[in-house]
């Protein structure tokens, strides 16, 4: 299981590299995250082990479950990238450096309400929803503008950038156009000048199309399965239609 794993990210990191040499961008510039969802700890510890130090988990259950085993690995940054209920923002915000997937001003909210009482203040992105796929969460982009305008209004929250997730079992154009348009988006926030909002950061390419990611910009990949291997949960699992009726 180590080989594979550490074979598996000396592979990822190659592939890194290159997409960097094609699209003129030094590889400083993009870092990998590894999405935990679902991985035994042994793995991530071969993956610490291996020299990466930045993990994603997609469920708060996941990772009030994983922190306190690995609080021995303090280099580790952990960041909550899966779609985060309200009811769940205060476990939350008590392990995570950076929330990828603040969607909607209600979740702004109860961040903002939950580091007050905590006197702290969290780095965030805005999630959009570039492709309009149903099946995701995410702002839709025509509304992105005035989300991040609304978010920047609370002084507890650090808005670094943006995050999509690539169309789904989809061409390299049609991915590629969801990835262009987040760029875009970032450009046009950038114009307006919000107070708190940087848009240094685009969290965006997973296993089936990082590379395509970083060709248009991403600063950050979020990489699971070409790492750990195939999960065993459907991705219903992670985009669940109940969690609407939730939050």
């Amino acid at each position: 299981m180590g080989h594979l794993v550490e074979e598996n990210l000396e592979s990822v990191r190659q592939l890194m590299e290159l997409a960097c040499q094609a699209s003129g961008r030094k590889k400083e510039d993009v870092k990998l995250l590894l999405a935990t969802k679902t991985v035994p700890l042994e793995k991530l510890k071969i993956a610490i082990q291996a020299g990466e130090t930045l993990f994603g988990e997609n469920k708060a259950q996941e990772l009030l479950g994983k922190f306190p085993l690995m609080q021995q690995y303090n280099q580790v940054e952990w960041h909550f990238i899966g779609h985060l209920q309200t009811n769940k923002v205060k476990d939350v915000v008590k392990y995570v450096k950076l929330i990828h997937s603040v969607d909607r001003l209600r979740l702004g909210q109860a961040l903002h309400h939950q580091l007050l009482k905590e006197n702290k203040t969290m780095d965030i992105l805005v999630q959009i929803n570039t492709s309009y796929e149903e099946s995701k969460f995410g702002a839709p982009p025509e509304a992105a503008l005035e989300l991040v305008e609304q978010l920047s209004q609370f002084e507890t929250l650090n808005i670094k950038g943006l995050m999509t997730i690539g169309k789904l079992n989809a061409s390299n154009d049609e991915t590629r156009h969801c990835f262009r348009l987040l760029k875009q988006i970032q450009a046009q926030i950038m114009v307006e000048k919000f107070p708190s909002v940087e848009m240094d950061t685009l969290s965006m390419g997973m296993s089936g199309d990082f590379k395509v990611a970083i060709e248009e910009g991403a600063t950050i990949i979020r990489v699971g399965t070409s790492v750990f291997g195939q999960r065993y949960l459907p991705d219903r699992y992670y985009w669940n239609e109940n969690a609407r009726q939730n939050d």
